[in-house]
């Protein structure tokens, strides 16, 4: 069974672009697709994230009107977490912190066995990158 994942988390940014620019410098994530808005923003984006069979993506669009979704700063706050599996969580949280990223925690090891640390974007979300891998076998 492929390692990608059918589930896409969607988020929404106030500014997709600067978003995307920040996604990609920080955090490492690849534009596939980006769709400009007639006015120069961004309708709708796809970044990737790995390589091979373990490569995941991410959607997001601007703070257009979509349901019930809020940003979390219009929302008082972030509900949930994107985890993200990184090969070297030190290097990455490097990485991000020198991209400007808001480190929150660590690198610290966790009692399951990942080393991670957890990051918050400029549009709020929280974001966790660990060493940790679901898909692999376990014995």
């Amino acid at each position: 069974m492929p390692r990608s994942s059918s589930v896409i988390p969607c988020l929404r940014y106030a500014d997709p672009g600067a978003a995307i620019r920040f996604l990609t410098e920080a955090f490492g994530f690849v534009e596939k697709l980006v769709v400009p808005s007639p006015d120069g923003g961004v309708i709708h984006a796809e970044l990737t994230y790995g390589e091979g069979e373990a490569q995941g993506m991410l959607m997001l669009g601007g703070d257009r009107p979509f349901f019930d979704m809020r940003l979390p700063k219009q929302a008082g706050g972030v509900t949930d977490c994107i985890y993200v599996v990184v090969k070297d969580a030190d290097a990455h949280c490097a990485r991000a912190r020198a991209a400007g990223a808001e480190i929150l925690e660590g690198p610290l090891d966790r009692d399951y066995g990942s080393r991670e640390y957890v990051a918050r974007d400029p549009g709020g979300y929280l974001w966790d990158f660990g060493t940790y891998d679901p898909w692999a076998d376990r014995d």
